[in-house]
């Protein structure tokens, strides 16, 4: 197949270099990809999705694959769809469920699918009267896209009033906090789950375990993820089973009643307290660094689950997974994630290692190639994944890959998966 992949991260990089491995040969497109994205396809730069649907019609693109949540909530989809082309991803009306955070809410509440309380206003009074009623801590998010840093967990009521006012007033995220959800703290553990669904069926991946803070212990800012391993032990069948027949099924029938059908990657973020799970977010996306780690596991063809779910046809395949776990340590540039940071080059260790090489690997992010060399762009650079047959193995692993790679500021947790451990 030929197969165009929308996005630049390492998410996109990992679901390339899965379809790369598979037996049937496929040609991959990136747009815009990045540097380290060029040895496994074309990058393309055309940024208008008309055009770029275009182009998929005119050089017979099989499948397209949107990785990141932007596209989706612009209407790639139904851009592609009205061409007559196969793409995965939701329509604009669907990817609502992340586009809005006032939409998901008020959606979880109509159709009784377990979550936190809340308030959705942009009345000032309204969210600090909810807030006088809350105990701390208190969750204070912006409506919009805020990539993945729009959510505000603060220690006392005066932190979450000033969080409410920076928004409200369009100073923290812009037109994005122009309304906010105001919703109770949710003592529990936090799981990544990810159903791939083609409107009427679906398919959940194995529960992943994402670690946002940008420090050791969980401490510092919240970043788009630091690290993250799968499966968890922290999930049994019991567990998986209500998070199936309270979120998921509501959630794709009630889809459907809005006349907005989801397909895609639905990505629940879920807070499991006392055995209960209860849903803090809808993402519709792989999530980021969840994807690098739920790709390598895959031992059923990546690409025909891709294209299966984008053709309604889910029901026909069994998707399987290997029995290993993988880890993976994301490896970030020296001002993340506060401001740019100078690009450096990147220099890996030659030495060959046979564990490194057999059971390790690199996914590229934010980086380019300059005069065939790799340079670190800023933000969050790779991961590197570890798998083994125990979540340790899988951790030593990716830490032994992190130490061959050198770049100036390099920052990195290391401390990943310490939950299971």
């Amino acid at each position: 197949m030929k197969i165009l992949i929308l996005g630049n991260g390492a998410r996109e990089y990992s679901i390339a270099r899965a379809i790369s491995k598979e037996q049937e040969v496929h040609e991959l497109f990136f747009m815009p990809g990045n540097g380290a994205t060029s040895s496994l396809g074309t990058n393309l730069n055309i940024k208008d999705y008309n055009k770029l649907a275009e182009y998929a019609k005119e050089n017979n693109i099989d499948l397209t694959i949107v990785g990141p949540e932007g596209p989706l909530v612009d209407g790639v989809v139904d851009i592609f769809k009205a061409k007559g082309l196969v793409i995965f991803g939701p329509s604009k009306a669907a990817a609502q469920l992340e586009g809005s955070k006032v939409y998901m809410k008020n959606f979880l509440a109509k159709y009784n699918i377990p979550t936190a309380a809340y308030i959705e206003t942009a009345s000032i009074e309204d969210a600090f009267r909810f807030t006088n009623t809350l105990t701390t801590p208190i969750v204070v998010k912006a409506d919009g896209l805020c990539g993945g840093k729009g959510v505000i967990i603060a220690k006392t009521h005066d932190e979450a009033k000033k969080a409410i006012s920076e928004m409200l007033s369009g100073k923290s995220f812009g037109d994005a906090g122009r309304k906010v959800v105001v919703e109770e703290f949710l003592d529990g553990y936090e799981l990544s789950m990810f159903a791939v669904c083609d409107g009427e069926d679906y398919i959940l991946l194995p529960a992943a375990q994402d670690h946002k803070r940008l420090l050791n212990n969980d401490e510092g800012p919240n970043t788009g993820g630091m690290g993250a391993y799968a499966p968890t032990p922290l999930v049994d069948y019991e567990l998986y089973q209500k998070v199936r027949e309270r979120i998921i099924r509501p959630t794709l029938d009630g889809m459907k009643k809005e006349n907005a059908p989801f397909e895609g990657v639905l990505f629940i973020g879920i807070m499991v307290v006392k055995g209960e799970p209860y849903t803090l977010e809808f993402n519709v996306r792989f999530g980021d660094p969840e994807c690098e780690i739920l790709m390598p596991l895959m031992t059923s063809s990546v690409s025909d689950m891709f294209y299966k779910a984008a053709t309604k046809r889910l029901s026909e395949i069994k998707v399987e997974f290997s029995k290993q776990y993988a880890v993976g340590v994301v490896m970030a540039s020296a001002n993340y994630p506060y401001s740019n940071s100078t690009p450096a080059e990147i220099i890996l260790d030659n030495v060959y290692h046979e564990e490194i090489e057999k059971y390790t690997h690199i996914s590229y992010a934010g980086v380019s190639l300059i005069d065939g060399l790799l340079y670190a762009d800023g933000g969050r650079v790779l991961v590197c994944v570890g798998v083994g047959d125990t979540i340790k193995e899988a951790r030593d692993r990716a830490y032994l890959r992190c130490g061959q790679v050198h770049f100036a500021g390099k920052k990195l947790r290391t401390d990943i998966a310490y939950q299971a451990l």
